[in-house]
């Protein structure tokens, strides 16, 4: 049987490594991942962990690779980077935590995506979450550890970590059951606008496009970080001072808007995560 690597797949270039390709390549059925591969998960009615993985299900096969169940991980969503199993297993093992962490795409409705206003350490520009009633989209939700936890938090020091209540939020999984919350990050730079409209400008899309579209619209990133894509994030991953000044230039055009909708559905900074287990008390809610 022929190995799922995430080469063999397709999902390997991670965009830490190649900034151009952000967001990367997201998972788009449920699966595992397990160092370099991705194990197929089958949904069942019952939940996340007694989902069917091999012969088993998801729970054992965690056990059986060193890793805790499902009740004991925090359900993360991921409007970027984070829903690429190359770019989760990068942020993991470089911190020599094992990559072993459930990934399951969910249709949410109320989060879309936009721009964050700033510039990120590897150069590029992030995605990054607003609120929306009227947003219906598939985000990939990874269930992590708490040492996984800490790590991925570490990596998003730019975004604050928010719990979003399923009542508020809903978040459906391919099993048609409802998650009673998970968490999200959000910007704590705004999301970009489009100065044509006014309104958020589209996030988690083609890197290249999006940063041609910024150099086209402003003559001082022009001169700080042109003249094209593969020069903005050259200068960007080498400077500190430059990603600081271009946050400062979008806030000068006038680009940047408070990504609102969030700011009181969270544990609060410094509150303990909650797990799955603590979310979803004895049952998932059922589907809308």
């Amino acid at each position: 049987m022929t190995r799922r690597t995430l080469r063999a797949l397709g999902l390997d270039v991670a965009p830490a490594r190649h900034p151009l390709s952000y967001p990367g390549r997201p998972v788009t059925e449920p699966a595992l991942l397990a160092g370099e591969e991705l194990l197929a998960l089958t949904p069942r009615p019952g939940r996340l962990g007694t989902w069917r993985i091999g012969a088993g299900t998801l729970d054992q096969a965690l056990v059986s690779l060193g890793g805790v169940t499902t009740g004991r991980r925090h359900p993360v969503l991921a409007v970027g980077s984070n829903a690429s199993p190359a770019q989760l297993a990068h942020k993991l093992t470089r911190k020599r935590l094992a990559a072993t962490v459930p990934m399951v795409p969910v249709r949410t409705r109320g989060i879309a995506v936009g721009c964050s206003g700033h510039i990120g350490r590897f150069g590029y520009v992030a995605a990054a979450p607003y609120a929306d009633p009227a947003a219906e989209r598939v985000l990939v939700a990874g269930w992590l550890d708490a040492e996984q936890l800490a790590v991925v938090d570490a990596t998003e020091l730019n975004y604050r970590r928010v719990l979003l209540p399923g009542d508020a939020f809903a978040m459906t999984l391919p099993s048609g059951l409802r998650l009673a919350g998970a968490y999200l990050y959000v910007s704590r730079w705004g999301v970009l606008t489009d100065p044509g409209t006014g309104l958020a400008r589209p996030g988690g899309g083609d890197q290249s496009a999006l940063l041609a579209a910024l150099l086209l619209g402003s003559a001082r990133l022009r001169a700080l970080l042109g003249p094209d894509p593969a020069g903005w994030v050259a200068r960007a991953a080498a400077d500190p001072e430059v990603r600081a000044a271009g946050a400062r230039v979008f806030a000068a055009e006038g680009w940047v808007r408070r990504a609102e909708g969030f700011a009181a559905d969270g544990d609060g900074e410094g509150a303990p995560a909650r797990s799955y287990d603590d979310l979803e008390g004895a049952s998932s809610l059922p589907p809308p």
